[in-house]
């Protein structure tokens, strides 16, 4: 089951994740949490990511069923080929994030473990007369591989070569390799029978992976800006504030030239003519504050709320840092304060929304502007 503790927690060195998180149940780190992180980034780096909620679908209308129900273009998904997802509720707002692949004639999806049952419930109850069966497959797990030298591993995986972005290939014995964008450039997921997860963990660190946990992988992410949901989302987020715009090409998990689905009219309609009233970016916390803040603590100016904090880490090259979801109208130089910490907005990852949008230019348009 993906709440009890992994195996690969009785390895040498292995801390588990702080109890109470969404992390507890695998590795947090192996004793070298900076050491973890420059491998993963730099060279090539193993992370246990069991505890993830794997489903799968079946039947021949998986695709086009899936399509009608969720924010993706993943009609005419080629097999081989991965997509974000997201499904929404009838105001637009983010109930489930997962990544999903087609591959043999299955849709292999893998979501947060707390979100998992939800969302395979919600699946169920959408099927009514589709050829589409959705099921729990508590039998297989996820690893990562993160670092520019896994390509040195394909030997050790048996594979002739890497899958491209949102691609995956078959691993021998059952499962797949899928490359993802993030959290590096080099980004590697390997959805396995969980019966053989400690023979692939020992497989691929006898072949120079180093072992790395889940600290690394999340100073990578929210470095790269990448939202983990129920951390860095809250009951009102939509997906203009998280980034998770733009279609199976675009890195994103909303495609925006597509048919109705729940929540649509939101996307359509901040897409064209509106402003998300938040967005997603990295703040970098004092470090020398006495305590870290924590997810869902209020971010203050001046007194005043003006956005929640998400993930917080301590990342090997930039220090304490968090992601938060900020009033879009909050300057990038405004000062700041993060549950008891001082804060400070990364210029850089503010996204540019100044210009104007297409619905909003038809209507002055009409309105002979």
């Amino acid at each position: 089951m993906v709440d009890a503790p992994s195996p690969l927690l009785s390895l040498p060195g292995a801390v588990a994740g702080p109890p109470g998180t969404p992390d507890a149940a695998v590795a947090w780190h192996y004793g070298n949490p900076f050491g973890e992180q420059k491998a993963a980034a730099e060279r090539v780096a193993v992370i246990d990511r069991s505890h993830r909620f794997v489903l799968s679908i079946t039947g021949a209308e998986r695709l086009s069923w899936l399509h009608t129900i969720t924010s993706q273009h993943v009609a005419d998904l080629a097999d081989g080929r991965s997509a974000e997802n997201l499904d929404l509720d009838l105001n637009g707002r983010v109930q489930h994030h997962f990544v999903l692949t087609d591959l043999g004639g299955t849709v292999w999806a893998d979501t947060e473990a707390d979100r998992g049952p939800a969302l395979l419930d919600f699946l169920r109850k959408m099927v009514f007369w589709a050829d589409a069966q959705p099921r729990e497959a508590d039998d297989h797990a996820v690893l990562s591989l993160l670092g520019p030298r896994a390509r040195e591993l394909t030997a050790a995986l048996g594979v002739a070569d890497l899958p491209g972005v949102y691609e995956a290939v078959p691993l021998p014995g059952g499962g797949f390799l899928r490359r993802m964008p993030w959290p590096t450039a080099d980004s590697f997921d390997l959805v396995i029978p969980r019966e053989r997860l400690s023979e692939w963990w020992s497989k691929l660190t006898e072949a120079g992976a180093e072992p790395a946990g889940m600290w690394a992988f999340e100073a990578l992410r929210v470095a790269a800006l990448r939202p983990r949901i129920g951390l860095d989302t809250d009951e009102r987020t939509i997906p203009h504030e998280a980034r998770w715009i733009g279609g199976v090409d675009e890195h994103g998990a909303v495609h925006l030239d597509k048919g109705c689905y729940r929540g649509q009219e939101t996307v359509a309609r901040v897409h064209n003519l509106g402003k998300p009233p938040r967005h997603l970016v990295l703040l970098h916390l004092d470090g020398s504050a006495d305590e870290r803040p924590a997810p869902g603590e209020d971010v203050t100016a001046g007194g005043r709320t003006v956005g929640r904090l998400g993930t917080v880490v301590d990342h090997y090259e930039f220090g304490p840092i968090a992601l938060a979801l900020i009033k879009r109208t909050i300057p990038a130089d405004t000062a700041l304060v993060a549950g008891p910490t001082a804060a400070a907005i990364d210029p850089d990852s503010v996204p540019a929304d100044d210009e104007p949008q297409a619905g909003r230019l038809a209507v002055d348009r009409l309105r002979g502007r």
